[in-house]
């Protein structure tokens, strides 16, 4: 699997980011102080010093680069890495995009332009359409996808799995991208956000366990 476009653009978008972190921080005051966690009501119920706050998305998405460009070669079945690899790089791609997100309402107000937490739940919208668009295209792995023990000894259990939380999931991106634009009160949108990804997570493993047991009794 080729990683090298992806960490490319990782590296372009963490230098972009550096950029905005220390550009908002010189326009601020000095020991100012920035939200970098919002309660169920999207009010900002956690601060840090205006720097770390800023940097925060950076180092989000190193970490998330850094695995992401370990994992293909910690990866067993290297034959059927590839099949996956459009299940992580949609993940890749959908981090970039909420690190974005997120320096952008952590930084944005500073000059002059506020974003609510809506935003992130419509960055997380994305994201979901975005693997749950790519899952179905996966093949058994220890490290890419729904990875339970039924699904990776039996590749068509993995198939009916992740075609089944393919569309949960993209469902359940829809509904997020559809609350946030609507501009669902704060404290429904973490209930629907939590809820649905629940729900895109959770039923596709119950429902492998049950397709292992319903093909083991006929």
């Amino acid at each position: 699997m080729n990683t090298r476009p992806l960490i490319v653009a990782s590296i372009a978008v963490m230098a972009a980011m550096l950029v905005f972190a220390f550009l908002t921080h010189n326009r601020l005051p000095e020991g100012a102080q920035l939200p970098i966690h919002w309660n169920a009501a999207g009010e900002a119920d956690d601060w840090a010093p205006a720097l770390i706050a800023l940097l925060l998305p950076v180092g989000m998405l190193a970490f998330t680069t850094a695995l992401f460009a370990i994992l293909p070669s910690l990866e067993p079945l290297q034959k059927k890495l590839e099949a996956s690899a459009p299940v992580l790089r949609a993940v890749w791609g959908g981090m970039i995009l909420l690190s974005l997100v997120l320096a952008a309402i952590i930084g944005l107000p500073a000059w002059g332009v506020a974003l609510s937490i809506n935003a992130l739940v419509l960055g997380m919208g994305f994201l979901l359409l975005l693997v749950g668009n790519a899952l179905p295209k996966s093949r058994p792995g220890f490290f890419v996808g729904i990875r339970t023990p039924w699904a990776i000894t039996d590749t068509d259990n993995w198939i009916a799995t992740h075609r089944l939380g393919g569309k949960l999931m993209m469902a359940a991106g829809a509904l997020n991208i559809l609350a946030a634009v609507l501009q669902v009160q704060a404290e429904a949108l973490a209930i629907i956000l939590v809820a649905s990804i629940a729900m895109a997570t959770v039923i596709p493993v119950a429902y492998s366990w049950w397709f292992w047991r319903s093909r083991k009794a006929a």
